[in-house]
């Protein structure tokens, strides 16, 4: 250190900058009257780095200005020279380009370089440059934002304006405790960022795991720490994960059935739940069940954070592709593969090709239900490969397992249904420890249908599936015109539809257009009714017949007006009366047919 504070012309690279020694050192007074030369292929590739969104440009900005603003007074200058790197050195900038250039700059100038990058001082020496390596202590006992966390600490959120805080307690009692009173600002947060990327670069259990614009994962130990920065956020903010318990198989009591399951190699398991439920401490449990077992055991997590022993490898993508790890993962010949957080498409897919090429596996989806695991496959996988890529759910709830389901595949006529013509194949997923059938998943049309099969008599029994199936269809239709549609059915072919008055007539359509394609479409006939009742006054109105049509004559004054038309009691449909006061009705049409009907009978009104 002795040999930069005697030294009148400072070369710093990047490295220094970014660890903020130099404004340290100006600050407490050991660097005075000193000449700092920056080079401009520095600050280019500092402006580079922030524009990505990364942080250590950002750092590194920040030091010079503040170099510039507390140096002034320690006589202390700033100065920039050399020339802008071309295209190519920035592109070769990987290979050292850059730093060969800040080296040629220190010759040039007759200064000291200074810089906190092993690499860059070993080639420095080796070329004869006056070199200063300032190695960055890490600190070795608790790192400052580690005094937030105490034994029952989840996470803590440390957010620029806003008072940290801490999600406290275990899976299913988790509360949200404010942790002083006090609002951070980004000094401090970036503080807390700046020993977190030191400790991580030396701590070989550490590592960046993802680096993206404005966003980085870390994996700290334990922490999982994930840094936003705007404009992908809106402010600073630093989040920290930690397990709070550790937990061996033997501690969730599985039914013996289940611990077979898990032991009997070539199995495919999903382990499902909502955020926070405890999912990937039961993965780890059975990592490390599976491993005292003398069974070979790799992960797939991105980030890496499941609580594991060193016998059990962890991958990440390689070259950000889950696909090329798996083609070296089967070279590797795992018994058990656990890939945690299956979350893409094509995360599915990779499953199911491992789980299909004879590999053990064990996924953890997020899911609010036992089925709906199942569910995030259909359509990803073939339905009838499905039970070849699953067998077995584990639903996780609160740290404990609340329900297992087991899945087999077969061919026979779907609950509910009778004409043994509409056998066909059908996935049924039962409780693994009642042995009941909960739900068929098959085909119906175009549609992949996941029904819950009754076991009581309920109403849901009494239904058939078909007729289930045929409401859910007419809802998707009708709920464009009226989202709280009602629904009845008089038979298997008719059924009654009640809807907003003012509904009423987009549902039907000009002419009956819009009812007629429904009714096609379904192969249902319907019946509108409004769902409140009518009190509307009658109008008076005459008819005639001009062509293929039936016209409803009132007063010429209501033209534009809407007005409902009853045959008895029963609604038929709402207009808006046209031109000298006529509504038109094709009499080949349905509502035709009962305006002629009401007519003859002299039981047609219009409300108004």
């Amino acid at each position: 250190m002795e040999k930069i504070l005697k030294a009148k012309t400072i070369v710093p690279d990047t490295s220094v900058l970014i660890h903020g020694t130099l404004s340290s050192l100006i600050k407490e007074g050991k660097l005075r009257k000193t000449r700092i030369l920056i080079p401009k292929a520095v600050i280019d590739e500092l402006q580079a780095q922030a524009s990505r969104g990364r942080d250590i440009g950002f750092r590194g900005l920040e030091e010079i200005k503040r170099i510039r603003e507390i140096g002034e007074e320690k006589g202390v200058k700033i100065e920039f020279t050399g020339m802008r790197p071309t295209l190519e050195e920035i592109q070769l900038a990987k290979k050292g380009r850059i730093d060969a250039i800040i080296r040629d700059v220190a010759v040039k100038e007759k200064g000291i370089l200074v810089t906190c990058d092993y690499v860059q001082a070993l080639v420095g020496e080796a070329e004869g440059v006056p070199i200063k390596y300032i190695e960055k202590p890490v600190p070795k006992e608790r790192l400052d934002f580690e005094k937030f966390f105490d034994s029952q600490t989840q996470s803590l959120h440390l957010k620029a304006g806003v008072v940290p805080y801490a999600k406290k307690g275990k899976p299913g009692s988790v509360e949200v405790v404010r942790l002083g009173k006090k609002k951070l600002d980004e000094n401090e947060i970036n503080n807390y960022i700046d020993q977190i990327m030191r400790k991580t670069r030396k701590d070989p259990a550490s590592f960046v795991e993802i680096e993206k614009q404005f966003a980085t994962v870390i994996q700290l130990g334990e922490y999982r720490i994930s840094i936003t920065r705007p404009p992908f956020s809106d402010a600073l903010e630093v989040t920290i994960v930690r397990p709070v318990a550790k937990l061996a198989l033997k501690d969730y009591n599985l039914h013996e059935e289940l611990e077979k399951r898990i032991m009997s190699g070539s199995r495919g398991i999903l382990i499902s739940g909502p955020p926070g439920s405890g999912k990937s401490t039961f993965a780890a449990s059975i990592a490390e069940f599976l491993s005292s077992k003398n069974k070979i055991v790799k992960t797939f997590e991105q980030p890496r954070d499941l609580q594991v022993g060193p016998e059990v490898t962890q991958f990440s993508p390689l070259e950000g592709d889950w696909e090329k790890t798996a083609e070296l993962l089967l070279l590797v010949r795992p018994d058990y593969t656990i890939f945690d957080e299956v979350r893409r498409t094509r995360d599915f897919r990779v499953f199911s090709d491992m789980r299909l090429a004879g590999v053990g596996m064990i996924g953890v989806v997020h899911a609010t239900e036992p089925v709906s695991a199942i569910q995030r496959f259909v359509g990803r996988v073939e339905l009838g490969v499905i039970p070849h890529v699953i067998d077995t759910v584990i639903y996780v709830k609160a740290g404990r397992i609340e329900k297992v389901y087991e899945v087999s595949f077969t061919v026979k006529v779907p609950s509910g249904m009778k004409e043994a013509d509409l056998a066909r194949p059908v996935v049924e997923i039962k409780d693994m420890v009642t042995g009941n059938l909960e739900y068929e998943i098959y085909t119906y049309g175009e549609e992949n249908v996941v029904m819950p099969v009754s076991l009581t008599g309920t109403k849901t029994e009494k239904e058939s599936p078909l007729r289930r199936l045929a409401k859910e269809a007419l809802y998707k239709e009708l709920s464009r015109y009226d989202a709280g549609v009602e629904i009845t059915f008089d038979s298997e072919e008719r059924a009654t539809a009640r809807v907003r008055s003012s509904a009423i007539a987009s549902l039907i359509g000009k002419g009956g257009k819009n009812i007629d394609r429904i009714e096609k479409k379904l192969g249902i006939r319907l019946s509108i009714e409004p769902k409140e009742g009518s009190l509307k006054k009658g109008i008076p109105f005459d008819y005639e017949e001009s062509g293929g049509s039936v016209v409803l004559k009132t007063e010429p004054g209501l033209v534009g007006v809407q007005v409902d038309i009853y045959k008895g009691d029963e609604y038929l449909f709402s207009a808006h009366v046209g031109k000298n006061g006529q509504i038109k009705v094709k009499k080949r049409s349905e509502l035709g047919r009962k305006v002629l009907q009401g007519i003859a009978k002299g039981d047609l009104r219009i409300m108004m």
